[in-house]
């Protein structure tokens, strides 16, 4: 049995340890000054999926979340809602942050008018440093929202892998390669715009990985020839959907051979979201098989194929493991698994930290960190309990974590390889 006076002492040990936010879907700062917040927004992103499994319809959730609606008529649909979702580990980060950055213990409908005002003070030039950097104490946060217009140093962007790999058109075509002044007319064309678009992204935006998920694709992946026979449907504007697919999964596995010479990590998606029957994580293995000099960030613990998504980590030594978004998926599942994967997984493989948020939910990112840290310590200390480590050992495993696995996988700055 884990003491909770040991569990308390990490717990405050790893609230002063600087962190690399290894997830989230934040925009630059101006997208988050832009909206008209207030109390309801404390419950949208992840808590969707619960306010309408709880039975809230999506047009009352979108209602919910639309300001040009009066506060009052939104916050009676979430009051009715609110009841049933708030002890799942999708609302308390909102709970969390709604005590430690607003000060108030709960929402009631005494106080929700008075909350929404302070949220809307705080919603200011400088709130991002104010929540992830300040709070948190983030010296990076890679973030994946689409684009690369950050002015805030900290924040360091993650593209979507089909920036370059899907092709649906000769207009797809004629778009990208134009903004490079590349003549691109055939794929060995269009493979060496690739490469010119990610030494771009990487030299002059400060990109360092692209995003994919695990997804059923067809194995063996088609050939050149049959990729070449593809493009040029394409061109000549008469590709069928198995052209386009044929060559998306083709342009995919040269993608992920150009990241590897250029030193780009390609995050992936697992498990947990929607039918999540066709992201198993196990999906992914034949292309880490394939691509053993590319670095793969492989998200969510794999969820729930959590003891499968660790032995991925511990047999393939290209692919580390981000608990991003797991710790209020369940909470317990992380508590539980973690020593697992450190049985199985050298710890320098193991990531801890991504809030999984976008900008209307930034508040939450405060309060799944804190979420998060329990849980690390939860498990850190059933494993000094059991004797496999000390303190000062656990502490250096969060550090590992925490910060220098992500920073030296993604090779931030300041950080050694």
């Amino acid at each position: 049995m884990v003491h909770h006076g040991l569990v308390e002492r990490l717990v405050e040990e790893m609230g002063q340890l600087e962190i690399v936010d290894a997830h989230e879907h934040l925009p630059p700062e101006s997208e988050r000054l832009k909206l008209k917040v207030d109390v309801c927004f404390l419950f949208s992103h992840y808590t969707r999926n619960d306010l309408i499994s709880a039975g809230m319809s999506p047009s009352e959730y979108e209602r919910m979340l639309n300001p040009e609606l009066p506060l009052d008529e939104r916050f009676n649909i979430l009051e009715r809602y609110l009841p049933f979702i708030r002890f799942g580990s999708y609302a308390r980060p909102a709970f969390i942050a709604l005590c430690d950055i607003y000060g108030y213990n709960d929402i009631t409908r005494q106080n929700y008018k008075e909350i929404s005002e302070k949220m809307a003070e705080m919603n200011k030039p400088g709130i991002y440093r104010k929540i992830l950097v300040e709070r948190c104490k983030a010296k990076f946060v890679l973030t994946q929202a689409g684009r690369t217009d950050y002015t805030e140093p900290f924040m360091i962007p993650i593209l979507p892998l089909d920036y370059v790999a899907l092709v649906k058109s000769r207009e797809d075509v004629e778009k990208r390669s134009s903004e490079l002044s590349m003549d691109v007319r055939t794929l060995d064309d269009y493979i060496a715009w690739m490469r010119r678009r990610l030494e771009t992204w990487k030299q002059n935006e400060r990109v360092v990985g692209l995003k994919t998920s695990a997804l059923p694709r067809k194995e063996p992946p088609p050939t050149r020839q049959r990729a070449e026979e593809a493009f040029k449907a394409i061109m000549n504007g008469n590709a069928t959907e198995e052209d386009r697919s044929d060559l998306h999964i083709f342009l995919t596995e040269e993608t992920f051979r150009i990241c590897a010479e250029l030193d780009l990590v390609v995050a992936v998606h697992s498990g947990v979201w929607g039918d999540f029957r066709r992201l198993d994580p196990r999906l992914m293995i034949p292309q880490f098989s394939r691509h053993p000099e590319t670095k793969f960030d492989l998200y969510h613990m794999g969820m729930p194929w959590v003891r499968d998504t660790a032995f991925i980590g511990k047999n393939f030594p290209n692919v580390y493991l981000n608990l991003c978004w797991s710790h209020i998926v369940s909470p317990m599942m992380v508590r539980t698994s973690l020593p697992e994967y450190v049985d199985i997984v050298p710890v320098n493989k193991i990531i801890a930290f991504g809030g999984d948020y976008s900008a209307p939910a930034l508040e939450k990112v405060w309060g799944h960190l804190v979420m998060a840290r329990e849980n690390i310590a939860h498990a850190l200390a059933s494993l000094i309990t059991d004797g496999r480590m000390d303190f000062d050992q656990a502490l250096w495993v969060a550090r590992l974590w925490f910060y220098e696995n992500p920073a030296r996988l993604y090779n931030l700055p300041g950080m050694k390889r």
